[in-house]
Order: structure tokens, then sequence, then C-alpha cells
């Protein structure tokens, strides 16, 4: 597996003098420090959770030991993008969204070893028989549904059910505190960030949403089939400049025969320029390193999401529901 090392930091825009700011209290709130992050361009096998288990701990230590504080890797990584078993090779969600299951242990163990936070992409089995298309988040509590995917992709929608909005998952260092799992953000190191699936990124209200729930970060967990790679760039830069966050696109090698996967995996800056990606279709680690500054400065100069037209939308006047962090491509349109 290929390391890259982290990028280079964002230059400084020429600032506009501030002027009257109509923020709601999600987007006032910036991280401190900056957030090392890691995401893992892997390749699954097909049906084999234990085993993509096991690759996906190798690369959650080989980033940990890398500093690196979250680590993301592709979408269904634990089953593999191969539509055809992922019934088969689901995990099992509790009515309250935890996930325990054996087959997890190798990626646990590095998350409470290492202090690292990790989303990995799995089809998910809920008490109510509801299959979902999911990202857990893996941490030093556990293992937790995340997100579940809202935009499900063509031949997806006859295999999981698209997910709903929540409220914020819980986190360490000063996130949320503990509820129902199954929410938007995720809290790491005072960060928060916005779990995306894939199709998700094609929805510009979707990572919208999300910005103004507070999000500093949006991670899309994908499986773009090889060629259609261009089209992730194209989004995510524009979800990054749209919202003055970052994006990453977190795409697997490999795959199916009739469906592989070529990565293209990389990540934006909060003015939408490129700052890191992976250079081959080898596996690969690629590290960035997210700086609070570089959200103070584009947002000084870039203020979209300050200046909104105070509409209200089904979600409320920002969005949001009940001042809950869930988001939706559906959340801000009337």
């Amino acid at each position: 597996m290929t390391d890259l090392p982290s990028s280079p930091p964002v230059p400084s825009p020429v600032p506009l003098p501030a002027g009257p700011s109509r923020l709601p209290v999600e987007l006032s709130r910036l991280p401190v420090e900056p957030l090392r992050l890691a995401v893992v361009q892997a390749r699954a096998v097909p049906g084999q959770v234990a085993e993509n288990s096991r690759r996906a701990a190798a690369g959650a230590l080989r980033a940990a030991r890398r500093d690196a504080r979250l680590v993301v890797l592709p979408e269904l990584h634990l089953c593999g993008y191969d539509l055809p078993g992922v019934t088969a090779a689901a995990v099992a969600a509790d009515e309250s969204g935890w996930v325990v299951d054996d087959r997890l242990a190798p990626v646990v163990e590095v998350a409470v070893d290492r202090d690292v936070t990790v989303l990995v992409g799995a089809a998910v089995r809920h008490p109510d028989g509801r299959l979902t298309n999911s990202l857990l988040v893996v941490d030093a509590t556990g293992v937790r549904v995340g997100y579940d995917k809202q935009h499900l992709w063509h031949d997806e929608r006859a295999l999981f059910t698209p997910g709903r909005t929540g409220g914020p998952v819980p986190g360490r260092a000063g996130g949320p505190a503990p509820g129902r799992a199954g929410g938007a953000l995720v809290a790491v190191d005072g960060w928060q960030v916005a779990p995306a699936i894939c199709y998700d990124m094609s929805f510009p209200e979707h990572a919208r949403a999300a910005a103004l729930a507070g999000a500093h970060a949006y991670l899309c967990a994908s499986a773009f089939a090889a060629g259609a790679e261009h089209r992730a760039a194209i989004y995510l830069a524009a979800r990054a400049l749209e919202n003055t966050c970052y994006t990453a696109f977190v795409n697997p090698v490999g795959g199916p025969p009739d469906r592989p996967c070529r990565g293209g995996t990389a990540l934006w800056a909060p003015d939408g320029r490129r700052v890191a990606a992976v250079p081959g279709t080898g596996a690969a680690l690629l590290r960035c390193d997210l700086d609070p500054a570089d959200l103070v400065r584009v947002r000084a100069f870039l203020r979209m999401l300050a200046e909104l037209p105070p509409e209200p939308g089904p979600g409320g006047r920002w969005g949001m529901r009940d001042g809950q962090a869930g988001y939706s491509a559906r959340a801000l349109m009337p």
C-alpha cells in the first residue's frame, strides 16, 4: 500500500471586511486545532467481511502510526461492492444503531489501542428488517451506524432502504453527548465531519444542509466505477467551494469483473482546489492535515453560508429539523 504524505496548506485569500452575520450557532463553531485525516484507497474481497475487516484494520493502523486521527474507507468496504452478495455479508445493528460482530474485532482493536476514529462502509441489517448502505463509526466506544446512504444508485434501490435524517453521532473530545446512533455529523477532536456515500454527492442540497448543520468536512465514501471518476472530481470541487468546507472522495480499487473500480481518491480545500490525490490505481493511503485557519480565511472571503436568504424550508430556517444536525437533499427544498 502506497503511503502519500500530507498536503501543503491552502494559501490565504485576501479577506474582505467583516460584515453583519446571520450565521446560525452551528456555523459559528470552528475547530481549534488541525485534524490529520487519512483516506484509504482499498481493495475488498466480495462477501468476506472478516478479511475486509483485517484489511481495514491494517490501513487504519498504518494511518494511526502516522498520527491520523480520522480514517475513512470506501463504500461497502466490509462486504465489497458486489451487489448480488451484499445481503449475505451484512452486519446486524440493534435498535440504537450499535453493532456487535466478532468479525470487526481487528478494526475495533486498532481504534481502541491507537485512539483513532474509523469510518468504514458496510451493509447493515436493522431490527425492523431494513437493509441500508451505511458507514460505520468505529472508535473506543465500539461500533455504531454513523450514516445510512440517502440517495441510492439505480440498481441499489432493489436492495437497500434509503437513509433517514437524525441527530449528531456521539464523538470524543467535546463532541455531542451520547445518544441514538444513526445521525449525521461525527465529532472528532472538535471537528464536525459529515459522512456521505457516493451518489449523495450528486445532490448539492445534501452537502449544503450538512454545512449549515455545522460540518467542516464532507467525506464521501464511494464506489465509482472505472471511467466515472471525473464526475466525482467535478462534484466534490463544487461541494467544497459552494459550502467552504473540505471534501474527500474515497474510492476503492478492484471489484467484480463487470464493474471494476480504479481509485481516483482525492481531497479538496474549502476554496474548491484539489490539495491531494492518489496518483495511481493501486491500494494507497492518503494523508491530509485539515486546518481550521483555512476555514476562517476562506469563509471571510466567500460568504455564501452567511448570506443565504433566510427563507424557511420544511426543515426550518437553516434546513435543520428541531435544531438537529440531520441532513438530506430535501432539507432545504420547499
